[in-house]
């Protein structure tokens, strides 16, 4: 039995370790759920289907933007031309810009405010093909406003059609408030903000910005205990500025990623490859800062650790909102390969957000989450800038 058939397209599975191409390909779906997926020859009849031609389209799993921080007030443009003459982002973010200028915004915007002000941006997502989206708090860094924006952030998949993942970011900056002690901001972190975030179940996973500007190994190994102690995953952001043995500790905490690892080391890929971490890189974020240190893209894929990708939309940063865009930045900048970056966009993805199961690839079983493009060949999807191809995008079966 099915709802709806997909018949006439080029599919794009990413069920094996390539991309699963199935030529003449046929994709059917009951209640949201993929039922069939395969040649069109060899599928059942599906009686009182509703059966969509595609007309010879590529259909690919729904894309997945696995590390955004989309919930925001304000912006930061005048940081950026700051940059352009010369201040580097550490200078601003001593000056009290950076992270906590945004936090100064979000704080001021009511709940309404913020749902209004993302909206647009997750729009830009959803017509590049993006079908789950993971939002990061972090910019309340208050009990009251990390719960605004963790409630806003699951306002998105009430406002549009999306999986929305939430992630807890307590531990992204110090407030000014705790500028003179820092342990005391840890200490409302974990005594004070994650009790609440779990009682609220706001939030699928617990994140933390482990840097010299961030925090201490030693201090993100706290929240991630108080995170196991609430039966939550983590994940972590890990050497982006300076390697601190970060992806190391997510790793011997099971996290399921560490994310930029520009100044990752071999003991961190090995560490990652045992726990079974997923590497998500970030291009937007290596762009946007111009930086020259690469991943360790070779160590990673030499460890076999499953290499994810994402917009890091954030008004810092990264401020894009282009899927498409990520995947020719990571081919150009990081010189993946079109199969890494697709599925870095798809299964990789998935599995970063511990949905591995359930979405992610074209296969019995899960989510019928499908972008349909005009396009003549996967490469497209990576080779074009500043073109979207998308036809349809489809989010449980819809």
């Amino acid at each position: 039995m099915a709802n709806r058939v997909w018949r006439n397209a080029q599919l794009a599975t990413m069920a094996d370790d390539g991309i699963g191409i199935v030529a003449d390909g046929l994709v059917a779906a009951a209640d949201g759920k993929i039922v069939y997926v395969g040649p069109a020859a060899s599928a059942p009849a599906f009686a009182n289907a509703e059966v969509i031609d595609c007309e010879g389209r590529w259909i690919t799993p729904g894309l997945i933007d696995c590390h955004t921080h989309l919930v925001f007030g304000g912006d930061r443009a005048g940081e950026f031309a700051a940059r352009l003459e010369g201040v580097t982002y550490e200078e601003i973010a001593h000056a009290g810009g950076g992270i906590v200028s945004t936090m100064r915004a979000t704080r001021a915007a009511s709940e309404a405010e913020l749902i209004a002000q993302t909206l647009p941006r997750l729009d830009a997502l959803l017509a590049e093909g993006v079908t789950t989206v993971e939002v990061k708090s972090g910019y309340g860094l208050s009990l009251d406003d990390e719960l605004k924006m963790l409630r806003a952030a699951r306002a998105l998949g009430r406002e549009r059609d999306v999986r929305v993942v939430t992630t807890f970011l307590g531990a992204h900056a110090v407030p000014p408030e705790f500028a003179d002690d820092v342990e005391g901001y840890v200490n409302a972190v974990v005594d004070r903000m994650l009790p609440a975030v779990v009682e609220s179940d706001l939030a699928d996973a617990v994140d933390a910005f482990c840097e010299g500007i961030g925090f201490t190994t030693a201090q993100t190994e706290r929240v991630f205990v108080a995170a196991a102690a609430h039966g939550l995953p983590v994940k972590l952001h890990a050497e982006q500025l300076s390697p601190l043995g970060g992806a190391s500790l997510a790793a011997r905490f099971g996290a399921l990623s560490a994310d930029h690892l520009e100044h990752a080391t071999d003991e961190d890929v090995a560490a990652m490859r045992a726990a079974g971490t997923v590497a998500v890189l970030l291009p937007g974020a290596y762009y946007f800062m111009r930086e020259t240190k690469l991943p360790p893209i070779a160590a990673l894929r030499a460890a076999g650790v499953p290499i994810a990708l994402a917009t890091d939309c954030n008004p810092g940063t990264s401020p894009l909102t282009s899927p498409l865009l990520v995947l020719n930045m990571a081919a150009t900048l990081f010189r993946l390969t079109v199969v890494e970056a697709l599925r870095g966009v798809t299964v990789n993805a998935a599995k970063a957000l511990g949905l591995g199961d359930a979405i992610g690839s074209l296969e019995v079983g899960k989510s019928c989450d499908l972008a349909i493009w005009s396009i003549q060949d996967p490469a497209e999807l990576v080779y074009r800038i500043g073109f979207n191809p998308l036809h349809t995008r489809i989010r449980n079966g819809r």
